[in-house]
């Protein structure tokens, strides 16, 4: 069950940070105002609370292995969001990322 809340977590913040940093990008760069980078402030916010609810009690090993689900989120969002279309090399390397994230988290120790 801890590995499960874990993964959920990471999920939810993943849909709060990357989701919150494009608000902010749709309200600076895509000229949509301030309420979209409000907004966007407010998730940001919200993803610093979510990564404090994971079972493990060590900070850097939570944010170094989040940094690997941004990678992989942020590709999947650019997908849904803005059609942006990864190559072999974009997953590849979020695959990696991946790895990663099971490595820091899950590995016996």
């Amino acid at each position: 069950m801890t590995v499960t809340k874990s993964l959920v977590l990471f999920a939810v913040a993943a849909l709060f940070e990357i989701g919150g940093a494009w608000l902010v990008w749709q309200g600076v760069r895509e000229h949509r105002g301030w309420i979209w980078v409000g907004a966007g402030a407010l998730a940001l916010g919200a993803y610093g609370f979510v990564a404090t609810l994971q079972p493990d009690a060590n900070f850097g090993r939570i944010l170094a292995a989040y940094g690997g689900v941004f990678v992989a989120g942020s590709l999947l969002w650019g997908m849904v969001m803005d059609g942006f279309r990864p190559d072999r090399w974009d997953i590849a390397g979020a695959l990696v990322c991946l790895i990663g994230v099971g490595l820091i988290m899950y590995s016996p120790r």
